[in-house]
């Protein structure tokens, strides 16, 4: 961690970005999804099958891949902690794309970029990121979102 600061500090930090660890999908970590939202899709579960494809084998579902976001920003190592900080939850987001596909085995990471933090209501903020997952050794990213949570102080 970097350190304690006040949200207001981190508002003052629009425009910073951050970056996590590389965390490895798995073919546990996709199957496992698929039997949590029912969409165990061959390209996600049968190996033998997704050889037969374009991606030539399995690949995470976009929706496993957006839902690394916690995880990910988990793992930035450098990551200020927002002093008084009593909750954070997801609002919702303004875009998301998955420009590529993340195949089993692959290792990924999470950049952050704060977009705005503004105050709603006393003790209420609302943080806009660009979040952005990189595949390694790839050119073009998994996918990029610009999600919006609140925090409350």
């Amino acid at each position: 961690m970097a350190g304690s600061i006040t949200i207001q500090e981190r508002a003052q930090q629009i425009g910073s970005e951050s970056v996590s660890d590389w965390v490895e999908v798995t073919q546990d970590m996709i199957d496992k999804f698929a039997d949590a939202t029912g969409d165990h899709q061959f390209i996600h579960v049968n190996p033998e099958m997704a050889k037969m494809t374009p991606f030539g084998g399995t690949i995470a579902h976009g929706f496993l891949t957006l839902s690394l976001m916690p995880l990910l920003s988990s793992k930035v190592a450098d990551a200020p902690n927002i002093e008084g900080v009593k909750m954070g939850v997801n609002y919702g987001g303004n875009k998301t794309r998955f420009l590529t596909p993340v195949p089993s085995g692959s290792r990924v990471r999470g950049r952050f970029k704060l977009l705005e933090l503004v105050e709603k209501r006393p003790g209420q903020w609302q943080q806009t990121n660009e979040f952005t997952v990189e595949i390694e050794g790839k050119d073009k990213p998994a996918l990029i979102a610009e999600w919006i949570s609140q925090i409350f102080v």
